[in-house]
């Protein structure tokens, strides 16, 4: 690339980049740091739990799982639709609670495990499904005002 071309290659509004444009990258690059942002926000609501009001310790670990699973389909899918993640991401959180109702011993053993129980949770309930599809709406949401402001 020529100086001239790096000079536009930086510039390139996010509102019109195509997926072909010099300038999906960009949008990988943020949605990569979305999903460590949201995996940082998640993992604190856990361990600060005993001093976060009640209501948080309890639904936004859940919900800001699903918000990284949906970055984390936006990072590999930045140039389908928003709601092809939405959907993804919610298939991908509901299987994995329905995965919870499965009890053999090597299952078990793998979930005793830290990254085992952050990755395939401990039991199934129901209320989960509901943090998930919040988590998962929420993070499509911020994509499209994102999106609409760059």
């Amino acid at each position: 690339m020529h100086k001239a071309e790096w000079k536009y290659y930086w510039t390139i509004p996010m509102g019109i980049c195509n997926k072909r444009s010099a300038c999906g990258w960009r949008a990988r690059v943020a949605y990569t740091v979305a999903v460590f942002v949201v995996m940082s926000l998640g993992l604190g609501s856990r361990a600060f739990a005993d001093v976060l009001p009640v209501f948080v310790a309890e639904h936004f670990g859940d919900a800001l799982w699903a918000c990284m699973i949906y970055f984390g389909f936006r990072t590999c899918y930045a140039h389908k639709k928003i709601s092809f993640s939405l959907w993804c991401s919610l298939v991908f959180c509901f299987a994995i609670e329905a995965s919870q109702l499965y009890q053999a011993d090597w299952i078990k053993s793998l979930r005793e495990t830290t990254l085992g129980a952050l990755v395939l949770g401990k039991g199934y309930l129901t209320a989960d499904l509901v943090r998930y599809t919040a988590g998962a709406a929420i993070a499509a949401l911020l994509d499209l005002a994102w999106r609409k402001r760059f």
